[in-house]
């Protein structure tokens, strides 16, 4: 079986963020960007049937979008898919920006890349709340790291 989770194609999230941004920017208007955005969902690993189901799917999109996580070696990997073809795109843009990453990368990214690319501007309302939902639900399933412990200053 080929491995369902996504392999980060940059070397950290905010050069993914820039990458994407820079894909973007190609195009003339947002209907050739929806078109990109549709290729990147097409490209996603096969995401498995038995994982299709309500323990994986995302609440609060319009579309049924169903992610899984797994940690490696101290990164955490997603899988996605959406029965949406719009959809699974933003998914692949997500998971090309948060999987591959440790925890602490993932806390300290901010899903507020998705407006300043003019996604959620250009989306309907419906998949605007759907990408922010999809969001919560990466950096929901991640524990951040402890902080480190406070020295003792009491002098006792």
């Amino acid at each position: 079986m080929t491995d369902p989770f996504v392999q980060p194609e940059e070397p950290s999230a905010a050069a993914a963020i820039a990458a994407i941004g820079e894909e973007l920017a190609i195009f003339d208007d947002w209907m050739e960007r929806y078109h990109y955005i549709i290729e990147l969902g097409r490209k996603l690993p096969p995401y498995p049937d038995a994982w299709a189901d309500d323990v994986h799917r995302v609440p609060g999109c319009q579309s049924r979008v169903w992610m899984e996580l797994v940690e490696r070696d101290g990164k955490c990997y997603f899988a996605g898919a959406s029965d949406a073809a719009i959809v699974s795109g933003l998914v692949a843009m997500l998971l090309r920006v948060y999987s591959g990453r440790d925890a602490a990368e993932i806390a300290a990214t901010d899903p507020v890349f998705l407006k300043d690319l003019g996604l959620i501007e250009a989306l309907s309302t419906n998949r605007g709340n759907g990408i922010a939902a999809m969001a919560r639900r990466i950096r929901g399933a991640i524990t951040p790291p402890a902080p480190p412990p406070q020295a003792d200053t009491s002098g006792a």
